[in-house]
């Protein structure tokens, strides 16, 4: 044995360690990265090579902002609307990242488009590239399943009509499309169940759909490489071809980068997605599909009835069919046979008919509701109807549900009475029966200065007396309004002072005018037919406090009475109906008509 000390042996060193470092002798990345970059592009960067990878881009951002909306949202019937309502108003940023969830999803449609016109532009559809075309196809489809799901989770009424007109157009398929239906919706009827499937398909059934055919769809473009310009000859594409990186990285991350700049302004601008009141099945509401939805919508005006179905189901059938026959409609040949766009011009015509037809009933249907006065009507209403539900949310949700935030409002008890009690013969707003089946006054804005203008102009027109029994005991004023002195809007502010100076938010008497109009109503011999003392009887109501609390309680009570309707009252008395709380709320519900 050797006196002197053994020296121990180094610890080995892994193959290559030293040349290419721990990580990539460990994972062998550097082969991903050469994979990913340095992939030729035939005939060199393009910027007309962007629209992949936008669409790309806005998917991350889909998955990014779907996943912390996740976070809040409660997916049944009784919670939904409440949590959207939270994220919207009450999250920190939470408008923020709905609406670039919300607003994203408008931009993969537009992107889908426009990736689609250049892959025909550029004859990409061509064989041997039939396959990735149609998969391109499918992940359209698959996108607008997206869009349809997602819009019933807000659980508002816009979402909810709209799916359901969708839903209930699947139950008219022949043979299947009840059961389907059934499937969809989780039984006959919508409910909790509805809207679990739903909230199912959006966030696990339809991803999976969409990451098998993302894959598909980037292996084979990967096997076929870049379609080059259909300008570039056989000879320039060797000589121009060029890596991905970094030139057109660089495009594709700037435009990117544009992109969801783009998006992150139009939000901060809108600030946020739309959300509407709680999905309400006893309200009226108009409803209409987002924009990318509203071509089909627009058709099935055209096809009425049994025809419906035929439209909603043949349409998007034909649509798809004929872009997916483009590579059979190219008659150019295979790649390289012929780049020139004008061999192409059968399946560019085909293209273009396409999309020029969703245009056109997009375009058209939107003229269409500019033009309804109705339709616009209904649509501030409904706006008005969702900016005081938020507000209302604001309090908290009670346990019922998204529709019972209205119980946080004071004047929503005296709303459900009047719906119980008046709305068999009064208007108001939407509740109540259509014009023609009126049978006393309209009272929205009951007793207000708008509301009195009219009705001194015009007391037997059906919006007021003309269905009623009163008609013909009074003639019209006539005060030519916008004259110097403007003497209709002096006795208006006469009559309006009678019931007391307006509420909190209320515009404020006009004391010159309440004397001026104090003048008119005995020069116009008005005071012939209505005392103001509240105890004698004349031809009219005595106007003692008109339209105040005190008032209304006792015409409530007695409409006919003597110093009311009299002999001319064809309005039941409520003195039974209701007791003393109800006949509050009752008062206090009309009372606010007055300061709308």
């Amino acid at each position: 044995m050797s006196d002197a000390q053994e020296t121990p042996a180094a610890p080995p060193q892994d193959e290559g360690a030293s040349e290419t470092g721990w990580l990539q002798s460990r994972t062998g990345y550097r082969r991903l990265l050469h994979t990913l970059l340095d992939e030729k592009v035939s005939g060199g960067a393009r910027w007309a090579y962007v629209f992949g990878s936008l669409l790309l881009i806005a998917l991350c951002n889909q998955v990014l902002t779907g996943l912390l909306l996740m976070a809040f949202y409660a997916p049944s019937a009784t919670d939904a609307w409440a949590s959207v309502a939270y994220i919207q108003d009450q999250v920190r940023l939470g408008w923020l990242i709905r609406g670039l969830h919300s607003s994203s999803a408008s931009l993969l449609c537009i992107g889908v488009v426009l990736h689609m016109v250049q892959v025909a532009v550029y004859g990409a559809y061509r064989a041997p590239r039939e396959v990735n075309w149609w998969t391109g196809l499918l992940l359209a489809l698959l996108l607008m399943g997206f869009a349809l799901t997602g819009y019933l989770l807000p659980w508002d009424q816009k979402g909810y009509w709209a799916t359901q007109v969708a839903t209930t157009l699947l139950g008219a398929t022949p043979l299947i499309g009840p059961a389907l239906q059934q499937l969809v919706q989780g039984g006959r009827s919508y409910g909790n169940l509805t809207l679990t499937h739903f909230y199912a398909l959006h966030v696990f059934v339809l991803p999976l759909g969409l990451l098998a055919l993302v894959g598909i769809h980037l292996a084979l473009f990967r096997r076929h490489g870049v379609t080059p310009h259909p300008r570039r000859q056989p000879d320039e594409l060797a000589r121009s071809s060029e890596p991905f990186w970094p030139r057109q990285a660089v495009y594709d991350m700037t435009a990117g980068a544009l992109m969801l700049a783009g998006l992150f302004i139009w939000v901060v601008r809108s600030h946020g997605a739309e959300l509407s009141a709680p999905a309400d099945p006893a309200a009226p509401y108009d409803a209409r599909p987002e924009w990318y939805f509203l071509p089909l919508f627009q058709l099935l005006k055209y096809f009425p009835g049994s025809l419906e179905i035929v439209a909603a189901m043949g349409a998007p059938a034909v649509f798809l069919g004929a872009l997916a026959l483009l590579p059979w409609l190219d008659r150019s040949g295979p790649e390289g046979a012929s780049r020139a766009i004008s061999a192409r011009l059968r399946s560019l015509t085909v293209l273009a008919l396409c999309l020029g037809s969703l245009a056109a009933l997009g375009i058209l249907a939107q003229r269409e509701d500019q033009k309804n006065a109705a339709f616009q009507k209904h649509k501030a209403d409904a706006e008005a109807q969702a900016r005081r539900a938020r507000q209302l949310a604001w309090q908290g949700v009670p346990v019922a549900g998204g529709v019972a935030v209205y119980e946080n409002d004071p004047l929503e008890a005296g709303r459900k009475l009047f719906l119980e009690h008046c709305a068999g013969c009064h208007r108001l707003d939407r509740m109540g029966p259509a014009d023609e089946d009126q049978k006393g006054p309209h009272l929205s804005r009951f007793a207000s200065r708008a509301w009195l203008a009219g009705f001194l102009q015009a007391p037997d027109s059906p919006t007021y007396y003309g269905r009623s029994k009163v008609r013909g005991g009074m003639k019209p004023v006539e005060l030519p309004p916008n004259q110097p002195g403007d003497q209709l809007g002096d006795l208006v502010e006469y009559l309006y002072s009678l019931a007391g100076p307006p509420g909190a938010g209320g515009q404020p008497l006009d004391a010159g005018k309440v004397a001026r109009g104090a003048v008119l109503f005995e020069e116009k011999n008005c005071d012939l037919c209505h005392e103001r003392d509240g105890k004698t009887s004349g031809q009219g109501p005595n106007l003692l406090g008109y339209a105040s609390e005190t008032w209304l309680r006792e015409f409530l009570l007695h409409p006919g009475a003597a110093t009311y309707y009299g002999e001319k009252n064809d309005m039941p008395a409520f003195g039974k109906k209701l007791g003393e709380t109800e006949l509050a709320r009752l008062v206090t519900f009309l009372r606010a008509q007055r300061e709308r």
